[in-house]
């Protein structure tokens, strides 16, 4: 083909037929083969380390390890540790050409090693695509994948689609910009609240690593003092990472930074952002450019460079728990990253998880608290309305609400809005003592004791049956289930204040804010808005519905919504007053009315390591059919001390329902069981049931079973 043609000497199209024969027989009689896209048909192998070791995009675990092809010469420039690859995966032994594997389908990967030989003796497909140069993939990301796939009894391929976010073309031709230089160190600013805040952030500023659960005062204050501390390692040329429960969170922590810091200096990642947007500032973080992140629970696995500090907010949100397999928990990767970064630890809230007060007992956190004197002049006045005191007024049998509900919200209306928390409905109740409000638990695993019948008691963890109860507390006979009290509503409030509005904020509309005139705002937990100047008082209704949850955390979730919403009322120097309406003599309100979460955190704990409860012990929840369920218990190597409770009926989901991790899907019956074993064995635990899942599924096992390690809800 000639230049006059205007076409370049490779393009055939158009050409006439003798032509076309001519290019045919001139490819076949060259002497080095021509290599074919995604096949590599007679093409040269890379001179230096021509094998590559792959983790293919399988998230299945008995294919969870790595495999090795052969680099081509044409792709050997490319094909580098970290980078994003195609493979042609499922290609059976028969399908050998020229001592090359072929066939099988396309499959994305990622690829991990470079070496000079493999381990496998038979003959390597090639690699047939290299998506992109980018090396997204580094040692020390990939070693925390591997150790919370290992924790987790978890694919390392799942983990990898949570930590390295899908490829965006255009945000990575995009360049990300210069780095800046470390800035000053901050002042204390109002870390001197805190006994220790200031010594805090001089550590961080000099290149420390200190280890802290930082019990934070009520106010607005917390998200500018997790910005100081995010300022303080930037200062010392350190890479530092935040992880909150929602936008909103992220909101306040990045307003705070822009305002400390200024523009450039973190990244905010959060799925509001957009895939492409959310991509270009992960490069950038990856890239170097950007040393701090902000975001929610899929930042916990952002590749920050040089990592000083890790910290995360309110622990005991459910949104810091992941909902893909294999469900990892927000905290206990940025422990883990804490360990192998070696790293500054920082876990923060109004309130304490048990967790968190597991951390201080065993040495390895420092508590960072402020002294009574200053936790009195923060907090607001919390005030509590019970059984008895119910019965005893007039106005909460007609009207439902007691009086002095209506004297709090009659006089904090004159001051500035209030806040009404309402829960949400739908719990299962579980049964306690009539007199004293114990909870009931069995007497062989104590687990929580529920009602099948009119007067059958069985145990919701192992199963048993329950007859002759009575409560060690008190000695009782009598049950009752948890879940009572009146149902409130914003329109009878309405109805009440017919002169001032009344704002909701829910699942449907969250608010972020309101302004700091008379209103009444309903809102369910959680979604409470900030006040301009703080609420003038607060209301927490129908306490039951969150004390008489079935599940352990029931008493420390209550504790955990109830001070997140008090922390917004005003101090109550500054006349803000919190009304509950619950038990006063329950541990969770006492500790409420106190503001002291930390000790009912550490009673708790105390209280779960008598009973073998979590966090003490480990715990992992089987799920599925129940011949599966019973099939795969049989099947499990599980470590010399574990105990099985159960297998126990799951409720079975009805149709149109949100379905919760573990539920069975709707219409299905389901059977679960506990494994308990105690402290030191939960990763010979996560071992033998990720050993028995891959082997299940191996043997081609088509009916479910779900595995989740430390589940949050275990009733």
């Amino acid at each position: 083909m000639s230049s006059e043609n205007g076409r370049p000497d490779g393009d055939a199209e158009g050409a006439p037929p003798e032509q076309l024969a001519l290019i045919r027989e001139s490819v076949r009689q060259a002497g080095t083969p021509r290599a074919k896209p995604r096949t590599w048909r007679g093409a040269a192998l890379a001179k230096d380390r021509p094998v590559a070791r792959v983790l293919v995009d399988k998230g299945v675990l008995h294919l969870d390890r790595y495999f090795d092809y052969a680099v081509p010469e044409e792709l050997d420039a490319d094909a580098q540790p970290g980078v994003r690859v195609r493979v042609r995966f499922g290609a059976g032994r028969h399908r050998v050409r020229e001592g090359r594997r072929e066939g099988g389908g396309l499959i994305d990967g990622f690829l991990v090693e470079r070496r000079a030989e493999s381990d496998y003796a038979g003959p390597l497909a090639a690699l047939a695509q290299v998506v992109s140069p980018e090396r997204v993939l580094d040692e020390e990301l990939l070693g925390l994948a591997r150790a919370v796939a290992d924790r987790y009894a978890g694919s390392l391929a799942d983990v990898l689609q949570l930590a390295v976010p899908p490829r965006n073309a255009r945000a990575e031709r995009r360049p990300s910009p210069d780095p800046q230089p470390p800035p000053p160190a901050p002042g204390p600013g109002s870390w001197d609240r805190y006994e220790q805040g200031p010594a805090f952030l001089e550590s961080l500023a000099s290149g420390g690593a200190p280890r802290a659960v930082w019990n934070a005062l009520p106010g607005p204050q917390w998200s500018e003092e997790l910005a100081r501390a995010v300022a303080a390692t930037l200062a010392s040329g350190r890479g530092a990472l935040v992880v909150l429960p929602d936008g909103r969170a992220v909101a306040r922590v990045d307003a705070a930074l822009t305002g400390l810091l200024g523009e450039g200096r973190h990244a905010v990642l959060t799925a509001d952002a957009g895939p492409e947007k959310r991509y270009a500032r992960w490069l950038a973080v990856r890239r170097g450019s950007v040393r701090a992140v902000v975001g929610t629970r899929a930042a916990m696995f952002a590749p920050v460079r040089d990592l000083g500090l890790v910290a995360v907010w309110d622990d005991g949100d459910d949104s810091h728990g992941e909902q893909h397999a294999p469900q990892p928990h927000a905290r206990e990767v940025l422990l883990l990253r804490a360990a192998q970064d070696k790293c500054a630890f920082l876990l923060g809230g109004w309130s304490c998880t048990v967790e968190a007060a597991q951390l201080v007992d065993t040495g390895w956190a420092r508590p960072l608290v402020a002294t009574r004197e200053r936790v009195r002049a923060a907090a607001p006045l919390v005030r509590t309305v019970g059984d008895q005191d119910l019965a005893r007024d007039e106005a909460a049998r007609a009207a439902r609400l007691p009086t002095l509900a209506w004297q709090a919200v009659r006089e904090g209306l004159r001051h500035g809005p209030v806040l009404v928390q309402v829960p949400r409905r739908g719990y299962v109740p579980r049964m306690a003592c009539a007199a004293c409000r114990a909870p009931a638990r069995c007497r062989h695993c104590a687990g929580p004791l529920e009602a099948q019948g009119s007067d059958d008691l069985r145990c919701g963890w192992c199963g048993r049956e329950e007859s002759g109860w009575h409560c060690p507390e008190c000695g009782g006979f009598r049950l009752r289930a948890q879940v009572v009290g009146a149902r409130r509503t914003a329109e009878e409030l309405g109805r009440a204040f017919p002169a001032v509005p009344v704002r909701t904020s829910g699942r449907e509309h969250v608010l972020d804010t309101v302004p700091g005139s008379p209103a009444l705002v309903v809102s369910t937990p959680g979604a409470e808005p900030v006040a301009e100047g703080g609420y003038a008082a607060a209301l927490l209704l129908d306490g039951w519905a969150m004390l008489g949850r079935p599940d352990l955390r029931s008493g420390e979730d209550a504790l955990r919504r109830w001070i997140g919403a008090a922390a917004l009322v005003r101090p109550q120097p500054a006349g803000g007053t919190v009304v509950v309406v619950a038990e006063p003599t329950l541990r969770p309100v006492q500790a409420l009315v106190r503001w002291d979460p930390v000790g009912h955190a550490v009673r708790e704990l105390a209280e779960r390591g008598e009973l073998g409860f979590p966090p003490v012990s480990r715990m992992a929840a089987v799920s599925g059919p129940g011949e599966a369920v019973t099939e795969f218990l049989r099947a499990v190597e599980l470590p010399a001390r574990a105990e099985i409770l159960g297998p126990v009926p799951l409720p079975v989901t009805a149709a149109g329902r949100p379905r919760r991790p573990g539920a069975p899907p709707p219409g299905e019956h389901w059977d679960r069981a506990l494994i308990r074993v105690p402290p030191g064995h939960g990763a010979a635990l996560a071992a033998a049931l990720k050993a028995a899942q891959a082997a299940r599924m191996a043997r081609g096992g088509n009916v479910p079973v779900w595995v989740r390690i430390d589940p949050l809800d275990i009733g």
